[in-house]
């Protein structure tokens, strides 16, 4: 955790994990969906929400992850050091999400769930990549439980987990296999094809040893579970960074709905949008080419481009701040820079071509039509183009909202900085298809 400063006063300055907690329980309380929003997003707000409670609570989950057989339930069992878990020698003993407490003493956290789940081989890559999913997304850490060599549905479980921005531990069971020497050349040839500073910790949930019967014949029989290493390691992270790890998952859970709620908006308002840019493209379109002044083309193509912006505005819900008006300005005064300048060469040719009416005997309205028909296309491009760029900026709004508040505590706190460096960012879905 970060540390805590007292002011003279006697008083202090509120946690990292504190602020956040602050933050979004504001933002999530001017939070206002629509009643079709709040029915078409019910999922994803019912998962922030808990997530939000659990911050609130500090209660955390670890989800332990794995395919069939790898010993995930024996792991939960040799960390709390109780068989609160069914396990069983045939596999595939866990059909569903399991969590039970861990009674760690850590003082930031008043409560630690360990979540055992199903495995992810005994079904489609498909489904394991929306099983592994769901199960970060509901968890504030995951540990990936191995037996042997990365197989490729592990790389694929590890490729998922990554690219959704999930605190990740690799743990390698059953490591009472392997003689030492055996044992740590794995671990380099594990190590060698993992991401940069994803940590691996070798255990042995549930080992073995051969004994001779009172017969001597030989057998196993079950031994001490080797795990003191990694329950130290998760520990001290638990009680250094636990509250700050909630806090985070709250962060990214809160953007992942703003980015649905985004989409939501686009897929809904397309049509609407499309039918507006149509309307004001064609009366800029027409003006342009029936108008003979360059003055009042620049001044009308103006005029319908600002009442476009803010019809669209108002049809996205979009406010916009000082900050992101100014770039919504700044990229439509360097399109209208591009663009201005075709529309004012052929303006000028379109006026030259009428001032040469009275001495050409009217031949030079002739080639006058074609360009005011290119003019009019350029006014119809520049139109969607403007229309598209209002789009767009509604998904770069991010004032006051999770995504901001991320970077602004990347920035300012070493701690969350390094987080969000091992973790990679949320991918941003593709939504130009979207777009009006």
């Amino acid at each position: 955790m970060t540390s805590v400063t007292p002011t003279d006063g006697g008083d202090r300055f509120p946690t990292t994990s504190e602020r956040c907690r602050l933050l979004l329980e504001q933002w999530r309380q001017e939070l206002q969906l629509t009643s079709r929003e709040t029915g078409l997003l019910r999922g994803e707000l019912a998962l922030l929400d808990q997530q939000l409670q659990r911050l609130d609570q500090r209660s955390l989950r670890i989800a332990v992850f794995g395919r069939v057989g790898v010993g995930k339930s024996s792991l939960i069992n040799a960390l709390i050091g109780q068989r609160l878990l069914e396990t069983d020698v045939a596999h595939g003993s866990t059909r569903r999400q399991t969590a039970v407490d861990w009674t760690l003493p850590i003082g930031d956290l008043n409560r630690i769930q360990l979540v055992d789940t199903p495995g992810i081989d005994e079904i489609g890559a498909d489904g394991r990549a929306r099983l592994a999913a769901r199960v970060a997304m509901g968890a504030d850490l995951v540990l990936l439980v191995i037996d042997s060599d990365l197989s490729r549905c592990d790389r694929e479980a590890l490729e998922t987990l990554q690219s959704l921005g999930k605190p990740l531990q690799l743990v390698l069971n059953r490591c009472d296999r392997w003689p030492d020497t055996e044992l740590a050349t794995l671990l380099n040839s594990i190590r060698h094809r993992l991401p940069k500073d994803l940590p691996i910790t070798a255990v042995a949930a549930a080992p073995r040893r051969p004994v001779l019967d009172a017969e001597g014949r030989p057998r196993s029989e079950a031994a001490p579970a080797e795990v003191s290493l990694l329950r130290d390691q998760l520990t001290q992270l638990l009680e250094q960074e636990g509250e700050l790890l909630l806090a985070i998952q709250a962060l990214r859970l809160a953007d992942r709905f703003q980015q649905q709620r985004h989409k939501l908006k686009l897929q809904l308002k397309r049509r609407s949008a499309q039918g507006l840019i149509g309307r004001y493209a064609a009366a800029k379109a027409t003006g342009v080419a029936m108008n003979p002044l360059l003055a009042l083309d620049l001044a009308g193509g103006m005029a319908c481009d600002s009442a476009l912006v803010l019809q669209l505005c108002q049809l996205y819900g979009l406010k916009l701040t000082p900050s992101s008006t100014r770039l919504l300005l700044t990229r439509l005064s360097a399109q209208n820079a591009l663009l201005g300048g075709a529309q004012l060469g052929l303006g000028l040719i379109k006026q030259l071509l009428l001032l040469l009416v009275p001495v050409s005997g009217g031949a030079s309205l002739a080639p006058a039509a074609p360009v005011a028909l290119a003019q009019a296309a350029l006014a119809v491009h520049a139109s969607r183009r403007t229309g598209r760029l209002v789009a767009q900026q509604l998904l770069q709004v991010r004032g006051g909202q999770p995504a901001a508040l991320l970077r602004r505590l990347a920035q300012r706190d070493p701690l969350v900085r390094h987080w969000l460096q091992r973790w990679p960012r949320l991918a941003r879905a593709d939504w130009q298809p979207l777009l009006p």
